[in-house]
């Protein structure tokens, strides 16, 4: 039985990991943390989980983590995260971290999209990327692993085919993603308000989302090439899911038949990428760990459509993911 602990556990990604940890039978769910007040039991703050889990939010000490837990999800902000992973990571404790701040390589890089200095870069360096569809070999056995964001996943998923595949242009991408409204968090925000964000769509953080050098980042060192994206992020008036169409350029011309082909071979024997037919809509994956892709062409012009659940297998689901891999258990385990 592993003992794990969820730091940040009052978000929504948090209810998802809890959620998906009730289902397996060899999790315990030990510790469970907050900066709240008063210690409120977790069915208080989620109330979907009256019955189902009594653990209490604590605001809790790196040792007292390690007395509970062997494992901890670290779902707390950026920079928060990094200043708690070291000491989990000192008193030997293995880490999924869902913030951005093991992702990035490159501390200089960091400090320019997030605008702060990178204080752990030791672990930093040892850090693997948990997109086990790209790199589950490399997740087993690691102490620490970076958890991808949701808009990163959807584009990196969607494009790392064709570039690996030297089927499109390294440059000159464009990358046109909508997000639900809980992709912006639980905390309350003007933009997120009901009588701001209903009806309405909008773009944001155009020309300078914190995911575009991740996205180039992965795709880079994926396909062994510079490459570069335009990427633009709009908000959407539903609950979850994130939709990308995404434009390549072509090197050479071909068919939409060959290229279903292409994605197919790619992910064979990865259970959660559905390469399918007709166009996905986010309510297809919705509230599963499925991420689904297709490719269309508008006369010359490649159009690719990827769509995932963005507290699911935008964050939570491949969080446990990576922790079934880390542990030995079979990737799927507790997500289908």
């Amino acid at each position: 039985m592993v003992k794990a602990a969820i730091l940040g556990a009052t978000g929504y990604t948090a209810l998802e990991l809890i959620k998906i940890l009730l289902r397996n039978p060899q999790v315990e769910i030990t510790a469970l943390t907050t900066r709240q007040e008063g210690s409120p039991p977790i069915h208080s703050i989620h109330q979907s989980l009256t019955g189902r889990l009594d653990v209490r939010c604590e605001d809790l000490s790196a040792d007292q983590i390690a007395e509970r837990a062997e494992f901890v999800f670290c779902a707390l902000p950026h920079v928060a995260s990094m200043e708690i992973v070291p000491q989990l990571i000192e008193r030997g404790l293995r880490v999924v971290d869902l913030s951005a701040d093991y992702r990035l390589k490159d501390p200089a890089v960091y400090a320019e999209w997030y605008g702060h200095q990178h204080t752990d870069l030791q672990n930093l360096d040892q850090a693997v990327y948990g997109l086990p569809e790209l790199w589950a070999d490399r997740i087993p056995g690691q102490q620490l692993v970076a958890n991808p964001g949701c808009y990163t996943s959807t584009s990196i998923l969607s494009l790392a085919p064709l570039l690996c595949e030297g089927v499109i242009e390294p440059t000159g991408i464009i990358i046109d993603a909508k997000s639900g409204v809980s992709g912006a968090g639980r905390a309350p925000k003007v933009n997120t308000l009901f009588a701001e964000c209903n009806e309405s769509l909008s773009a944001y953080s155009v020309g300078k989302h914190r995911h575009t050098p991740e996205i180039e980042q992965v795709l880079s060192d994926i396909s062994g090439q510079d490459v570069a994206v335009t990427f633009t992020p709009h908000l959407i008036p539903m609950d979850r899911g994130i939709l990308c169409t995404i434009y390549p350029r072509m090197k050479s011309p071909t068919t939409q038949a060959e290229l279903l082909s292409l994605y197919r071979k790619f992910y064979d024997g990865k259970p959660f990428v559905r390469v399918v037919d007709h166009l996905p809509a986010t309510k297809d994956s919705a509230n599963t760990n499925f991420f689904d892709v297709t490719v269309r062409f508008s006369k010359d012009q490649l159009i690719v459509i990827g769509c995932l659940d963005n507290l699911i297998k935008g964050a939570a689901g491949v969080a446990v993911q990576n922790f079934n891999l880390m542990a030995g258990f079979e990737e799927t385990t507790g997500l289908l």
